[in-house]
């Protein structure tokens, strides 16, 4: 029998991990290249309604959307553009989006941050904070009753969602049926403009799942390789029957809570702190130290990013507006806007 060379798996694991980081990385890339373009063309009146960047939180987006796989259940928010890419969006259905274009994903009928491909996987959002945890708990009971196993179902919060009776009943029901659920808890110390001090009273908001007995982990949301690693350990253990998982990271959000927000309310202390670092500087920085790439690189990654996204308004602009005079306005899953029909 052959043997293996001392120390290959763990050499290989490294390799893994690497390769990982670089996806992410350019996963990361791609969504703050086109956040920057969809804000440009909302300060010149081209995007109508809100928009609301991720900046400073592609690193814990990303780790989510890169943990899953085919089957599982996705349901992101307002600053998860790194995972919805991550998790198959592409960027045509982001631009068609914004852009209002009917043939998007939502046909041109609702706000922009509102949309996904459910029979992908991948549920549109409903704005109210903390209620996706209770949407993502009844597909994942769905997927119970028809005897689909080894699946997963992840939304992500923000700190002033952990307040909501939503997120308290939600999680209740998942640690009660021990449903594969994990929570991404992004704590960027403002629920919109409502500092932590004046949210909750724990020390830390892990104690809230102990509290439901429920796995609780914490992560340094402006680190990729602790995302990564933290996320995708808790997505593994929801999958191997250890009930819901709610990962607590911490960051800064890098700008207001949408485009018509200035976000003057930030203290500067946390600016400049660990906290107010930008995670997609922190990991270029990493790749270069490693030596997992180079500028050069670096560079046409960017450049790529740039391309597809030109690309893609450049082809939601081509596309028809819907005319409100003659549409047949019904829900989005009858008739002929059913899912997967034009």
């Amino acid at each position: 029998m052959l043997q293996k060379p001392e120390g290959s798996d763990s050499t290989q694991r490294a390799a893994n991990f690497s390769e990982t980081y670089r996806r992410a990385y350019r996963w990361m890339l791609l969504a703050r290249v086109a956040e920057d373009k969809i804000r440009s063309l909302f300060l010149g009146g081209k995007v109508t309604g809100g928009v609301f960047l991720g900046k400073g939180q592609e690193a814990i987006s990303v780790a989510t959307g890169m943990a899953l796989r085919d089957g599982d259940i996705f349901a992101p928010l307002i600053r998860d553009q790194a995972g919805r890419f991550a998790f198959g969006e592409s960027v045509v259905d982001f631009t068609m989006t914004y852009i209002g274009s009917r043939s998007g994903p939502m046909r041109g009928r609702d706000g922009n941050i509102h949309r996904g491909r459910p029979r992908e996987g991948m549920l549109p959002m409903i704005s109210h904070l903390g209620a996706m945890v209770s949407v993502v708990n009844g597909v994942l009971m769905a997927h119970r009753f028809q005897g689909r196993r080894n699946t997963v179902g992840a939304t992500s919060l923000g700190d002033g969602a952990t307040s909501t009776g939503a997120f308290h009943e939600g999680l209740n029901q998942a640690a009660v049926e021990k449903l594969p659920l994990v929570l991404v808890v992004t704590n960027n110390q403002y629920a919109y403009s409502t500092p932590t001090d004046r949210q909750f009273a724990c020390a830390d908001l892990v104690e809230k799942a102990v509290g439901y007995g429920v796995d609780g982990h914490s992560v340094d949301g402006t680190d990729l390789t602790s995302c990564l690693k933290v996320i995708g350990g808790a997505v593994e253990r929801a999958r191997n029957g250890f009930g819901p998982q709610m990962v607590v990271a911490t960051s800064l959000r890098l700008s207001g809570h949408g485009e018509h927000d200035d976000g003057h309310y930030v203290l500067p202390d946390l600016k400049d702190s660990a906290l107010g670092r930008d995670c997609l500087q922190v990991s270029h920085s990493h790749l270069l130290k490693e030596g997992w790439a180079d500028q050069e690189t670096l560079d046409s990654w960017k450049r790529d990013s740039i391309s597809q996204v030109d690309e893609a308004v450049a082809h939601a602009m081509r596309e028809p507006l819907p005319d409100p005079a003659r549409e047949d306005w019904c829900a989005i899953a009858s008739r002929h806007l059913a899912e997967g029909n034009v």
